[in-house]
């Protein structure tokens, strides 16, 4: 079985990672709103993934495409973590912003 060479180089899959990557640390760093903070960690995931497929794709192995799928399952565990804590602080504090509560308490 031979690999096929992709027409388009892998530069471009890394700078188009880097471009997600720095979108999705923008969000976490300058929203307040949890919604948004978490589609903006699932960006910095799916740039990860980015990188392992084109990795994958460069050395021709299937290591990054099998890393990329653990990626997906853990932030698929991650959405259902997050959105279990945003309904909590919504029903607590009537916000999903993260600067009103300053400690989660029972």
């Amino acid at each position: 079985m031979t690999a096929v060479a992709s027409s388009i180089p892998s530069e471009w899959y890394l700078l188009l990672a880097a471009a997600v990557f720095c979108i999705g640390l923008f969000g976490v760093l300058t929203r307040n709103d949890a919604l948004y903070f978490l589609m903006s960690v699932e960006l910095m995931m799916n740039a990860a993934n980015i990188n392992f497929v084109a990795f994958a794709l460069y050395y021709g192995d299937l290591t990054g495409q099998v890393f990329a799928l653990f990626v997906i399952a853990l932030a698929a565990a991650e959405v259902a973590i997050g959105i279990g804590i945003i309904l909590v602080l919504y029903r607590n504090f009537g916000v999903t912003d993260v600067t009103v509560p300053t400690e989660m308490r029972w």
